[in-house]
């Protein structure tokens, strides 16, 4: 009699688990089948998390090739019309010869020409100096390797010209403190 007794209590004790097992929400072999299939759904596969992935690489390339080539045709166009601001401020001068050859036949007197051409020339060194070019000192300077460019050593006509530039055969210049033309000078030994 104990043991049915026992078994009694034992079959109210394991329908008592199970149904706190049921109350706490353990699963069955269900709903955990469910939950596994759930989990498989929700996880991407590692082909898709590659095909994901090279896409992402692709449209970031494209992206990038789409960029460069606009920087490259903006930088094209800057070159192409970078010197229209100097050429459009050119032309006045230009005119000015013109009328300053067309006068010239007519001239009667040569220091009105004369004058002419160095109103022009003067107006041509006023307009480079507000581009920021500047012409090199050079005349009776010590040579300097960085500023000038010797074509012939003569004897100096005096010794305070030994070493010194003596006479310039081309002028340099300046735009903005960096030299863009070196002085072609004659140097005295």
């Amino acid at each position: 009699m104990t043991t049915k007794t026992n078994k009694k209590t034992d079959q109210k004790k394991n329908t008592k688990t199970t149904q706190k097992a049921k109350a706490q929400g353990k699963p069955k072999k269900a709903e955990k089948k469910e939950k596994v299939a759930e989990e498989k759904k929700n996880k991407k596969t590692d082909k898709e998390i590659i095909v994901e992935l090279n896409d992402k690489y692709l449209r970031l390339a494209a992206e990038y090739d789409n960029y460069r080539k606009r920087t490259l045709k903006e930088r094209m166009e800057l070159t192409k019309n970078a010197g229209e601001d100097i050429l459009v401020n050119i032309l006045p001068v230009m005119d000015d010869f013109e009328r300053a050859l067309g006068s010239i036949d007519q001239a009667k007197e040569i220091s009105s020409v004369k004058e002419g051409v160095q109103l022009i020339y003067n107006k041509f060194r006023e307009f480079l100096k507000q581009r920021g070019v500047k012409e090199i000192e050079a005349k009776e300077k010590d040579f300097d390797t960085d500023l000038h460019e010797a074509i012939t050593k003569i004897p100096a006509p005096n010794k305070k010209l030994k070493g010194k530039v003596v006479d310039i055969i081309e002028k340099g210049y300046y735009l903005n403190d960096k030299v863009i033309r070196f002085s072609k000078v004659v140097i005295g030994e």
